[in-house]
């Protein structure tokens, strides 16, 4: 019997009430009859069936057909940044690279799909929301997981992220090795984060070690992950920000000044020793080679005047006397031969009338230098 026959007027009884016991319902369409619609379907097949009745024939097509939709049903597409897995009973058995394949239909075989070509990006410490006033979007920070201790016992804000994908091989291992991969990166890449930074200085950190720490972060983390089994490739790390805390941002900047100023002034002090200290240098080396040639010069000039003494000393010995008066005449020479002189013959008698004549216009001329005789010059 139809349901809606039963109580004399409506599934809610007798009356024309309502489900809650209420007056009559509003009018509105009439729900549909079950009975009646399994009726209609049946003379449909009835109608489309040779000889108008499920006989051994018609039940073989009805079989035939749902063994070719069940076999068509095995048909399934890989999209391009996708890599399928056939499973057969649970197993796997092959993968399938992206386009239109075929597996044995369920519950044989079935397909997984995971996005195993794309290249996936994880931010921690930080996070990226859209900004309804601007229109655009907005970092919001993650101080639970972007905060860090570094080695020398300072705190550092840290936010990164992180390109992964899946192991061209490790399809497998991905899809049945961990349950949250997204979870999983995330995790053991803010604990290899704390281990590096845990390990530095907090100096080195903020300077110039960016890309040591990058590559320190990349390689723990692709070790832990292939400890896991987890079939997963990690492309790159990639530091977005590292500054110390916004609390003590200030103080810590005017300590990077102060370090700024003394690494400025001892490279000053530097510059300075380098071109006072080469130029005190070339004094000396110009000193000691002057003393060193007054010193070969007087030397030499010595030993001259030595060799002049036994010259002279070995022709004396020769002739004393003849030598006694060459060596009288020269020196003579040397002190009368650049003075003016007038001679006064005081002997005879003629001359004792003369007046003597004493040239003063003469003597008051500057003399005219005369070369010095050479010495051997007379024998």
């Amino acid at each position: 019997m139809p349901w809606t026959n039963q109580g004399g007027g409506g599934p809610w009884g007798s009356g024309g009430k309502g489900p809650w016991g209420s007056g009559p319902q509003s009018p509105g369409p009439t729900p549909p009859d079950l009975e009646e619609i399994l009726r209609r379907g049946q003379d449909r097949l009835r109608r489309v069936l040779p000889g108008g009745n499920l006989g051994g024939r018609g039940f073989a097509l009805i079989v035939l057909g749902v063994l070719v939709l069940w076999g068509f049903s095995g048909f399934f597409r890989v999209e391009p940044d996708e890599l399928g897995v056939v499973l057969r009973f649970g197993k796997q058995v092959r993968e399938v690279q992206p386009g239109l394949n075929y597996h044995l239909p369920y519950p044989v075989e079935k397909v997984l799909t995971p996005k195993a070509l794309r290249i996936n990006k994880i931010d921690i410490g930080m996070r990226i929301v859209d900004d309804l006033r601007r229109g655009g979007t907005t970092t919001r920070d993650v101080p639970e997981e972007s905060l860090m201790l570094t080695g020398d016992e300072n705190i550092v804000d840290v936010d990164f992220s992180v390109l992964w994908k899946v192991k061209p091989t490790g399809v497998g291992d991905y899809l049945f090795n961990i349950q949250n991969p997204e979870g999983t990166v995330k995790a053991v890449a803010e604990s290899a984060m704390r281990e590096v930074v845990g390990r530095s200085d907090i100096q080195p950190i903020l300077t110039g070690a960016r890309q040591t720490i990058e590559n320190a972060v990349q390689e723990l983390m692709q070790r832990t992950l292939d400890h896991y089994g987890a079939g997963i490739l990690v492309q790159q790390v990639q530091l977005q920000k590292v500054d110390p805390p916004s609390q003590v941002i200030d103080a810590f900047r005017d300590v990077q000044a102060a370090r700024a100023d003394l690494e400025r002034a001892i490279n000053e002090a530097q510059t300075y020793a380098n071109r006072v200290v080469p130029e005190a240098r070339g004094r000396v080396a110009q000193i000691t080679q002057a003393a060193e040639a007054y010193k070969q010069q007087t030397v030499a000039e010595a030993t001259g005047q030595t060799a002049r003494f036994l010259k002279i000393f070995e022709q004396y010995k020769k002739a004393p006397d003849v030598t006694r008066e060459r060596m009288y005449l020269e020196t003579m020479e040397r002190i009368l031969g650049g003075t003016d002189k007038i001679i006064l013959d005081s002997g005879g008698g003629g001359g004792s009338n003369v007046v003597p004549y004493l040239p003063l216009n003469e003597l008051t001329r500057p003399t005219q230098p005369r070369s010095q005789p050479q010495s051997g010059g007379r024998q």
